[in-house]
């Protein structure tokens, strides 16, 4: 059964460690039905019958709220640092064991991230232009709302109107005469 001090163990731990620290894989979970037992122990008192217990159980409730959210931002800290070292060493295994599910997730995420970042950085230092998703164009004629490529609605533009648009979208305007790069 989980308990406050479990909680407390592991913020304890989490801060004196250098290294991601191990949980259990359910841990939100039993951190979940912990809160949700701690806050039935004091919500169904009513406000006469306010005493020692009730306000230390709502006290133990709010602080078990802020060590998790502390224990969470420590392990996101670490997370970060690993990213960075994945990426520059290529190394992603280092204290993977020890993550949760969802920050496994969010590891694997940031890596794809900053070597994306990484990529794009190297194609423009080796002159390679940076490709742009967004073109401004100057409207030539009035156009109606229309669907984009990924489904949303845009527009009306009026004639005259200055509009940063998906490339592609502003491509196929510029190539129905309809509009005109501002670069051109």
């Amino acid at each position: 059964m989980f308990s406050y001090n479990d909680l407390y163990e592991y913020l304890r731990k989490e801060k004196y460690s250098e290294q991601l620290q191990a949980l259990p894989k359910d841990f939100v979970l039993q951190f979940s039905e912990y809160m949700v037992n701690t806050r039935k122990s004091f919500s169904n008192v009513s406000i006469n019958e306010l005493d020692e217990d009730f306000l230390k159980a709502k006290k133990q409730y709010e602080n078990a709220m802020a060590i998790f959210k502390e224990l969470m931002l420590r392990r996101k800290k670490k997370i970060l640092n690993l990213v960075f070292i994945a990426a520059e060493t290529g190394i992603m295994k280092r204290d993977f064991a020890d993550m949760l599910s969802f920050e496994r997730d969010m590891f694997e995420r940031l890596v794809l991230t900053v070597d994306d970042a990484d990529k794009s950085l190297n194609e423009l230092l080796n002159g390679k232009p940076a490709e742009t998703k967004n073109k401004m164009i100057i409207v030539k004629e009035d156009i109606e709302q229309f669907v984009d490529m990924s489904g949303e609605i845009i527009g009306p533009f009026k004639k005259g109107n200055l509009v940063n648009l998906d490339s592609k979208v502003a491509e196929i305007l510029v190539s129905g005469g309809k509009a005109m790069f501002v670069d051109d």
